[in-house]
């Protein structure tokens, strides 16, 4: 607790409000890394849907619908969450539904195409609405110089979850793999464990994080439909006059699909195109994880000395390197590099994009400016994991074209970064 000492934070911030803040970065963080990183994805493609050739295709395919779904819910939720100021009861609500879409998951297997389908649609959309309430806090705890540390910090801390949850669900698949039983006996308590996780994490923020916003309005949820699409659109039509967070969420666009496929089809790409085993796969996640906690909490300092814009172009570079490194890889060690240079990239550029949001929304629409970022990167997950699927699709499977293809996504959001310019404070 003490890096989250007072000269880091709003006056009036404890250091337990803070950490239980961070805390859901590491509830949550177990979900993507189980879920939708090392294991689920990989067992959805090679057990769920018995390695169909349309199989990868099909898991972009879900995890484009569960992003089209907070498209269209999260602008309402977060402007009302915004004019109610109850985002953290949202925050709670979507995390509940969350842990019972991962429990859900434990019971689907071999044939069970729909089970799965319904259960990571319904997951993913509350992890994304959760997420970005949660993020549209930071700028009411953390100190304005302090920005990239508090946000780093989050994001480490968040690693750290994904660490135990992957670390706990490598223990289990080890276990069973060696009784001889088959994913289908042990994928499903990698569920229960996850869900598990993000419950008992869960709860400090549930417990201790304060709700500092002010009520503009005492309406019920439905009644402000209206004025929420009014209030989002009034904001969109704002966007001129924020040219740098124009600039950001387009930049966010582009870059963000190159993650979401990292973040979706590492586990896949690591299966069909280097050969790995199950527990080679968490084992590589596992380790990336422990270079993605360190990148983010060191970026978090380099950005509040180098700037925010300067520290997500170094990230970017990075993203390119990874790219390049994967696509020429033959060797598993070689892979290994590639890995873990999208371990020191992926936690610092997200964390980075968090406080550019939190610099650049004004302070009574920050819920509506995140909801409008995080849109962005929504959109991305879509695109991006979807041109992927389809260049396997079209191309009999041809992982590292595709994977080839998505370092367009790093060099499109690096010329878009360029343009912003921001006041030194």
């Amino acid at each position: 607790m003490a890096l989250f000492s007072a000269q880091y934070l709003k006056e009036g911030v404890s250091a337990r409000e803070a950490l239980s803040w961070a805390a859901f970065d590491f509830a949550n963080s177990g979900y993507t890394t189980v879920v939708l990183t090392a294991v689920f994805n990989a067992y959805f493609v090679s057990v769920v849907c018995a390695d169909a050739s349309w199989a990868t295709l099909l898991w972009t395919s879900v995890i484009a619908a569960s992003n089209i779904l907070a498209i269209v819910a999260m602008p309402l939720i977060g402007a009302a969450s915004d004019l109610k100021a109850n985002k953290k009861f949202w925050t709670v609500l979507m995390s509940l539904v969350c842990i019972a879409g991962t429990v859900g998951l434990a019971f689907t297997g071999s044939g069970t195409v729909w089970l799965a389908i319904i259960m990571v649609v319904v997951s993913n959309f509350a992890y994304n609405v959760g997420e970005t309430l949660n993020s549209a806090f930071l700028p009411e705890i953390a100190d304005p110089r302090s920005m990239g540390k508090v946000s780093g910090w989050g994001w480490s801390f968040g690693y750290c979850g994904g660490l135990l949850t992957l670390g706990l669900s490598l223990a289990v698949v080890t276990l069973m793999q060696g009784q001889g039983m088959s994913a289908e006996d042990y994928v499903p308590w990698t569920m229960i464990i996850t869900a598990a996780v993000f419950l008992l994490a869960a709860l400090p923020l549930a417990l201790w994080l304060k709700e500092r916003a002010t009520p503009r309005t005492q309406a019920a949820f439905w009644s402000l439909a209206e004025e929420s699409w009014v209030s989002l659109w009034s904001t969109f039509k704002s966007l001129p006059k924020h040219k740098n967070f124009a600039w950001l969420v387009a930049s966010g666009l582009s870059f963000q699909g190159g993650i979401a496929v990292v973040v979706t089809l590492a586990a896949v790409y690591a299966d069909q195109a280097m050969g790995f085993t199950p527990d080679e796969t968490i084992l590589l996640v596992l380790l990336v994880n422990i270079t993605a906690a360190i990148g983010a909490f060191a970026f978090g300092y380099v950005e509040d000395r180098i700037g925010h814009k300067n520290a997500l172009i170094v990230t970017l570079f990075i993203w390119i390197a990874m790219v390049v490194v994967a696509y020429f890889a033959q060797t598993k060690a070689l892979f290994w590099v590639a890995a873990n240079l999208a371990g020191i990239a992926m936690g610092s550029s997200q964390s980075a994009g968090r406080a550019l949001v939190g610099v650049l929304a004004p302070a009574k629409d920050r819920a509506a400016f995140y909801s409008f970022w995080n849109m962005a990167l929504w959109v991305a997950n879509i695109i991006g994991p979807m041109t992927y699927g389809m260049i396997t699709w079209a191309t009999n499977n041809d992982q590292r074209l595709a994977l080839l293809c998505t370092g367009l996504f790093f060099v499109l959001g690096l010329i878009l970064i360029l343009p912003m310019r921001l006041q030194k404070s």
